[in-house]
């Protein structure tokens, strides 16, 4: 379907033949129509299938050629990096509309925080937000949201994830109970449900497929223990060194990204790294640096792995496996994009087997083991092999992978199970800065 059968306006069709639109995808194609008839809706789908203009086409038909003195549309995100990129995305599908639009988010100076209040008081058409700097504003009295039309909350599930419960329930306490409400979602978990049932009004659903990569990814993986990640990255990117290619190396750690950061830098590779202890404009550089070319490899953390489109990645590195297996799914899928190819690769020490079989087990489908290069597989013959206790190791009892980094038959590894949580997820004191 076109995106001139879905009925927009002349201005915004405009904007998307500028910007090279034609086709809608499917969430859009079955989303676009009931947010124009002003239902409520739940849309779950991966990540890549066009999520953000499903919700900000028909929305800015809605307020073009509309004069307010408030805000007339909330959209509240999990991260400072997705609120610029839908502000940027609104601001290519706006430019012949007229709608005005503003990102609100934590990390930058109080200057900007001033013109945050200026614009929250004289009205924006839509405000981009995260949750907790929304509320700073909240909190002192003086923003127009006593007639706010649409409330859409985009990644619910991350949201929930890091713990935003109360705060998103504090924003909607503001908010005029007459209103659109739309809540769009990469999973939808019981808990996605339990808290859409509190904030929306027979809502419409929508939910194509989830938790399972782009058909065009190839998936391998590489048994190997984390002493020895440094030499594989080197002999992974050493060939692909000055080629014209992006390539995302994700960790779960701040410590990591660092480290492999400045191993990488030492062999040449033009590499930068992102994770919340960077303030805001020097990951907005880095970030434009990687879009751009001039960066090609970015190290970075889980910060990264969902709603940042950067079109032409060609390879995503996990150098540790996701503690969430709904991680994985958006980790890879920052490759392989509008019908291109990508390659995921992840790195899987004999700690983390069992969190990989779970993302498998997610998957339904077993991600083949690639050999280890023979230089590194010979240092690997040599590590001491973990010792059999009740967690197994890598030629244990319980089973497990052999040195020759093939899985023997039984799986194993016992020790404290793993539930796919941490422990402190939703602990509001553990919850990332945004």
């Amino acid at each position: 379907m076109t995106f001139t059968e879905l009925a927009l306006n002349e201005q915004l069709l405009e904007g998307l033949d500028a910007m090279g639109f034609e086709t809608a995808t499917p969430i859009q194609e079955k989303a676009i129509p009931k947010i124009l008839a002003g239902k409520d809706l739940i849309a779950c789908a991966q990540t890549g299938t066009g999520k953000t203009a499903a919700f900000l086409l028909p929305t800015l038909h809605d307020l073009t050629g509309t004069n307010s003195d408030s805000i007339d549309t909330l959209i509240l995100v999990p991260t400072r990096e997705l609120a610029v990129q839908i502000d940027q995305q609104l601001e290519g599908f706006a430019y012949f509309t007229g709608v005005t639009s503003l990102p609100i988010y934590g990390g930058r100076s109080g200057e900007s925080f001033n013109q945050e209040k200026k614009a929250l008081t004289t009205g924006a058409n839509i405000v981009v937000a995260t949750p907790g700097r929304l509320i700073a504003h909240l909190n002192l009295g003086y923003v127009k949201i006593s007639k706010l039309k649409h409330l859409i909350l985009d990644e619910a599930d991350r949201m929930l994830d890091m713990g935003f419960v109360n705060d998103l329930l504090k924003i909607v306490s503001f908010l005029p109970k007459d209103r659109q409400t739309l809540m769009f979602s990469a999973t939808m978990p019981p808990k996605i449900k339990k808290f859409a049932s509190r904030i929306l009004k027979n809502p419409e659903e929508i939910s194509f497929a989830v938790s399972k990569p782009a058909e065009k990814i190839i998936q391998i993986a590489y048994n190997i223990e984390d002493e020895l990640k440094p030499k594989l990255l080197q002999h992974l990117l050493g060939s692909r060194k000055g080629k014209d290619e992006r390539i995302i190396i994700f960790s779960s750690t701040k410590s990591n990204v660092d480290k492999i950061g400045r191993a990488l830098r030492s062999t040449g590779l033009n590499v930068g790294q992102i994770h919340s202890d960077f303030d805001q404009s020097q990951r907005e550089e880095t970030l434009r640096n990687f879009k751009n070319g001039n960066l090609q490899v970015l190290v970075a953390t889980d910060i990264l792995s969902r709603g940042i489109d950067v079109k032409g990645i060609n390879l995503v590195i996990n150098n540790s496996v996701p503690g969430d297996a709904e991680d994985y799914i958006h980790r890879i899928g920052r490759t392989a994009r509008a019908d291109a190819d990508g390659i995921a690769i992840t790195l899987i020490s004999h700690k983390d087997r069992r969190k990989f079989r779970d993302i498998e087990t997610l998957m339904e489908k077993e991600v083949m083991k690639t050999p280890l290069p023979p230089h590194i597989q010979e240092l690997a013959d040599k590590l001491p092999k973990p010792s059999n206790n009740r967690g197994g190791g890598r030629g244990g009892k319980r089973g497990g992978y052999s040195s020759t980094n093939k899985p023997f038959k039984r799986g194993g590894g016992g020790g404290k199970k793993w539930s796919g949580k941490s422990n402190n997820r939703n602990n509001r004191n553990s919850r990332p800065k945004n």
